[in-house]
C-alpha cells in the first residue's frame, strides 16, 4: 500500500508549481483529479512537441493524474466544483490572483463548509502586500528574488537553467500539504497552506542575502566558479575540455598541491594558504591550476583528482545525464504510460523501504471525465449536455 492510498486531491493547477507539488502526492498514490481547460487543456501541453508529440513539461509533471476538462467559469461548473470539493481530502490551485476568490474558491469559504479541508493556494507574491495582484512567472521571479543578481558572469547576469522559483515552489506546497495531513490526523481539523514563489526563493536567496546584509556587498558574478572559495569550479585540461572540482578546507588543498598538482610547496606558499588569500587572487590560482593540467586530459585530470580523494565532477550535457551511468547502476529508470505509448521515466530521488513510488501514465485531454462525472452522480444524459453546453 503506497502512503498517500485513499487520499483524494482535486487540482486547479496549470503550467509547472502546483503540477510539480500534485505530481509528488500522485508518486505516493493519492488520487490526484486534474481539473484542465476543454479540449486544450493545461496550457503546458501546448510549450513544445518533443516528447512523442507531447510537451517535455506536462509529461515531466503530470504522471499518474486524472484529467477532467472542465470550464471554471461556465454556471454549470459550480455543481460539478462542489461536488468534487465535498469528497476531497486536499484542493489546490495556482490560478492569476484572485481567480479563485472570484470563482467562490476562496479558503475561508471553503474551510467554513468542509473544516477538514486542506486547501493549499499557490501564487507569486501572497494575497496581501502592494504585489498582491502582480503577474508571476519562474524568470521574473527569479529577478525579483535576486537570483540573477548572483548568477552569471560579471559581465551579465544570467537566470539559472531550470525553473526554481516554480520547483521550489511545488516543494514547499508538496511538504506543507503532507504537514497539514499529519497535523489532521492529530486534531481531525483540515486548514489552509499558502505558499508563495518569491517567498520560496527567498529561503533559498539565504546565503546571498546574509553574505550582503552583513558583508556589505552581493556575491560577486563568477560564472560557473563558486563565488567565494577557491579552487571551487571550472577549470581547463590540455585535450580542450574542462572539469569541475572543489574544495572545502586548507587539509583539501594541501592535498591537491601535493597529490594533484605535484607541487605539495604551493600549500604552503603564503599567497595562497588561505582561502581567503586565493579568493582575493583567483584568476592567479586558476592560472597554476591550469598549467599543471595543460599537459592531461579531462579524463586524466578525473582520474588523479579522484585518487587523491578530491571532490569532482564532469560537465555534462543532458544527453549524458540521461545515460549517466550511476542512474542506470542503481536501476533508477522506469517506464510510464502516455497517450503516445510507453516512456522513460526516473524514479523520485526519494527511495523508501517496503514501497515504490507509482508511475503513471500521463493523461490525455479530458481522458477521465466521464467517469469522474459518474462518480459524482452524474448521469449519461446529464454529461452529454455538460458536453453539449461547452461545460466540459
Amino acid at each position: 500500500m503506497l502512503p498517500l492510498e485513499g487520499i483524494t486531491v482535486v487540482a486547479l493547477e496549470q503550467a509547472v508549481a502546483a503540477p510539480f507539488a500534485t505530481r509528488q502526492l500522485a508518486d505516493l498514490g493519492a488520487r490526484v483529479i486534474k481539473i484542465e481547460r476543454p479540449k486544450v487543456g493545461d496550457f503546458a501541453r501546448d510549450y513544445d512537441r518533443t516528447v512523442k508529440g507531447l510537451s517535455s513539461h506536462f509529461v515531466w509533471l503530470n504522471r499518474a493524474k486524472e484529467s477532467l476538462t472542465l470550464d471554471a467559469k461556465h454556471p454549470k461548473a459550480k455543481e460539478i466544483l462542489a461536488r468534487l470539493i465535498a469528497r476531497a481530502d486536499v484542493f489546490i490551485q495556482n490560478l492569476a490572483p484572485g481567480a479563485a476568490a472570484r470563482l467562490g474558491l476562496a479558503a475561508e469559504a471553503l474551510l467554513a463548509k468542509h473544516p477538514r479541508l486542506i486547501v493549499c493556494d499557490i501564487s507569486g507574491y501572497g494575497d496581501a502586500g502592494p504585489y498582491a495582484h502582480k503577474k508571476a512567472y519562474d524568470l521574473l521571479v527569479q529577478s525579483e528574488a535576486g537570483v540573477l543578481a548572483v548568477t552569471g558572469t560579471p559581465d551579465a547576469p544570467s537566470k539559472v537553467g531550470i525553473s526554481i522559483a516554480d520547483i521550489a515552489t511545488g516543494m514547499y506546497a508538496y511538504s506543507g500539504i503532507l504537514t497539514a495531513l499529519y497535523q489532521r490526523e492529530k486534531t481531525g481539523r483540515g486548514g489552509r497552506v499558502e505558499v508563495t514563489m518569491l517567498e520560496a526563493l527567498g529561503e533559498w536567496m539565504g546565503y546571498p542575502l546574509y553574505y550582503t546584509r552583513f558583508g556589505g556587498s552581493a556575491p560577486p558574478r563568477t560564472g560557473p566558479d563558486h563565488a567565494t572559495i577557491v579552487p571551487y569550479g571550472r577549470y581547463r585540461t590540455g585535450d580542450g575540455r574542462s572539469v569541475m572540482l572543489g574544495l572545502q578546507n586548507e587539509r583539501e588543498w594541501a592535498v591537491f598541491c601535493d597529490k594533484v598538482l605535484g607541487q605539495p610547496a604551493l600549500a604552503a606558499d603564503p599567497r595562497y594558504d588561505s582561502n581567503t588569500k586565493r579568493n582575493g587572487c583567483r584568476a592567479e590560482v586558476a592560472a597554476l591550476i591550469e598549467k599543471a593540467f595543460s599537459t592531461l586530459t579531462a579524463g586524466q585530470v578525473v582520474a588523479k583528482l579522484d585518487a587523491a580523494g578530491i571532490a569532482n565532477a564532469r560537465i555534462n550535457m543532458p544527453e549524458e545525464v540521461w545515460d549517466h551511468v550511476q542512474f542506470k547502476a542503481r536501476d533508477r529508470w522506469r517506464e510510464m504510460g502516455s497517450p503516445e505509448g510507453p516512456i522513460p521515466v526516473l524514479l523520485p530521488p526519494a527511495t523508501h523501504d517496503g514501497f515504490e513510488a507509482r508511475m503513471g501514465a500521463v493523461p490525455a485531454v479530458g481522458e477521465h471525465t466521464e467517469g469522474i462525472l459518474g462518480e459524482l452522480g452524474f448521469g449519461a444524459a446529464e454529461i452529454a449536455g455538460l458536453r453539449e453546453a461547452a461545460a466540459i
